[in-house]
């Protein structure tokens, strides 16, 4: 089995919607941001009554044989707070181990550049070991931790003396994965894999989405591999076949295959058709799928210099984005206004 193909089309799915179009913290639609695959505490979710999910399941069928194994991938971004802070004192060294006395501040200025607060991520990623289909019944629950955390970050001054500090947090996290396997035909097993986040959000004092979801899997999704056996198709199933896909019940995300071969299935919040691709002609991820490259490009090169100045200072991948766009050359340009795949000839109309 190769992943390859199928984490090119899972990053896209990954940062979905990290930062939308103009790529800056000041534009409204970054400010309310994480909206698909979000896997809030269980606690926050039954305080909402379930309005916001706390558990995800893939259910997929798979035709196995003795030699048949499986691999599960459990994938999601992890929030990060990033703070900017103004030191009291510039200091020329920064002990190990010691914190300077810092103001937060809104925004700051060192060296030229200007920082502010915001959200990042980092990801975080589960791999099983080779699994036996017919016996992932007897599968304990494997409990995931993700210990909390903060970095500082100094930001030096033209004299080389420490001005400001970024600081870098985040949370514990708990998240759960089940397996689970059912035998449904000769040699065709339903396999089921369930995430769920079990980390601790208490005593709950608010009832702000904005807090919970520091203790959130965000974009969480699953991908499945399979060696010595093949997934079945649950939107086109083989005549033979064709009832077993009711039996599957999917909560919150859907499987597709993924490749030529039915040996990946994609299990994302994003609703997709078997055997999605990322377009050959695309120059890299825009974080906004259901956007058109070609008008995003053109778009982000009509930004003013300030605006451009904002993106390219409020985050190192609205930055990447940012100078691969102004880097781009011209015959790049012109793959992304459109290319002919294939043509379906028309049925005659009966006379």
């Amino acid at each position: 089995m190769n992943f390859d193909q199928v984490e090119k089309i899972a990053d896209a799915v990954l940062y979905e919607g990290y930062m939308l179009y103009p790529y800056r913290p000041s534009s409204v639609k970054n400010q309310r941001r994480w909206n698909f695959g979000v896997l809030c505490p269980r606690s926050y979710s039954e305080q909402q009554q379930g309005s916001d999910a706390w558990m995800m399941q893939t259910e997929c069928l798979v035709n196995a044989n003795p030699s048949t194994r499986l691999v599960v991938k459990v994938r999601f971004l992890q929030i990060v707070r990033r703070s900017v802070g103004k030191l009291r004192t510039p200091e020329q060294e920064t002990p190990e181990g010691v914190e300077s006395e810092i103001d937060f501040v809104d925004r700051l200025e060192v060296g030229g550049r200007v920082y502010h607060p915001w959200q990042e991520a980092v990801e975080r990623e589960f791999t099983s070991a080779l699994l036996d289909p017919a016996s992932l019944s007897s599968l304990a629950s494997l409990h995931l931790p993700f210990p909390a955390g903060r970095q500082c970050e100094y930001l030096r001054d033209e004299q080389g003396r420490a001005v400001g500090v970024i600081v870098r947090e985040w949370e514990s996290l708990t998240a759960l994965v089940q397996c689970d396997s059912t035998r449904c035909d000769d040699g065709v097993f339903r396999v089921t894999v369930r995430v769920s986040n079990l980390s601790e959000f208490g005593p709950i004092t608010t009832i702000d989405r904005e807090d919970a979801l520091g203790f959130s899997l965000v974009s969480a999704h699953t991908i499945l591999g399979v060696a010595h056996g093949e997934f079945v198709s649950l939107l086109d199933p083989p005549a033979d076949l064709k009832d077993l896909p009711a039996l599957c019940h999917n909560v919150g995300t859907w499987p597709v295959l993924v490749g030529d071969e039915a040996e990946t299935v994609l299990s994302s919040p994003i609703i997709l058709y078997d055997r999605p691709q990322i377009a050959p002609e695309s120059a890299g991820n825009l974080f906004d799928s259901t956007e058109i490259d070609e008008i995003l490009s053109l778009r982000i090169l009509t930004l003013t210099d300030d605006e451009k100045r904002e993106m390219r200072q409020s985050d190192e991948r609205a930055r990447e984005i940012l100078e691969r766009t102004e880097n781009m050359p011209e015959e790049q340009f012109m793959k992304l206004h459109g290319v002919l795949r294939g043509l379906t000839p028309l049925k005659e109309e009966a006379r």
